[in-house]
């Protein structure tokens, strides 16, 4: 039977927030959080789904979730990867537009939710949040104008490299170098944009060059400097 988690309050949620931007007023943060409600949710749950109108954003307490949208064939394009700290779904709300992405958990994950009317009279009435609501934008424009400059012009392998050692910086390493986060092999296909077999053939080529060791999900990375190499 799961143990039962103990859920953080929303003073802990807006410390989490504050984690980031250090210099936000606590007024605003009380305008932005109020009504606010925190979740727990399980491994592989659905957020939300790619337009569909949401009625508030998401802060991420903590876990790890992908953030992807869906092909005509149904094949997953992961865009990026949420960590904790992380607030997503605030642009619809700003736009007053459906969501043009999907989000689902990849680990246990807790979540606070932010009513939609909260976040856009914060954005109103205080000019640090609405600083700190486009500093997020802009960061996330920069990965996806990063993220489609290297599907141009790097090679699959390159683009594993990269996100390996992304994902070693967002989420950490074990002791031994093992990513702490681990994903499925599609998941990890749908992030570097290729097809599940490439990914696994290019796993084993990595691995016969040890530079890295994979058993099952868990993925040890044993030269960061080659990685480092591959990926540029």
């Amino acid at each position: 039977m799961k143990e039962a988690v103990s859920l953080p309050d929303i003073f802990q949620c807006t410390g989490k927030f504050k984690q980031r931007f250090k210099h936000l007023p606590d007024d605003e943060l009380d305008i932005l959080f109020e009504g606010a409600t925190v979740k727990e949710y399980g491994k592989g749950e659905l957020i939300y789904m790619e337009n569909t109108r949401v009625k508030g954003c998401f802060l991420l307490y903590s876990g790890a979730v992908k953030i992807f949208q869906t092909g005509s064939e149904g094949k997953e394009q992961i865009i990026r990867l949420g960590k904790e700290g992380d607030i997503f779904g605030f642009r619809s709300i700003i736009r007053e537009e459906p969501t043009c992405t999907s989000v689902k958990t990849l680990t246990d994950c807790i979540l606070c939710r932010i009513p939609g009317r909260s976040l856009l009279q914060a954005i109103a009435l205080g000019s640090a949040i609405a600083r700190a609501m486009i500093q997020i934008a802009c960061q996330e424009l920069g990965e996806a104008n990063r993220y489609i400059k290297d599907i141009a012009q790097k090679s699959v392998k390159a683009r594993l490299a990269e996100i390996l050692l992304q994902i070693a910086a967002d989420f950490g390493l074990e002791e031994d170098g093992t990513l702490t986060l681990s994903m499925t092999r599609e998941d990890i296909g749908n992030f570097v944009g290729t097809a599940t077999e490439t990914l696994i053939r290019l796993l084993s080529d990595l691995k016969n060059e040890r530079i890295i060791e994979a058993k099952g999900r868990r993925i040890r990375l044993l030269n960061i400097e080659k990685l480092r190499t591959l990926s540029e």
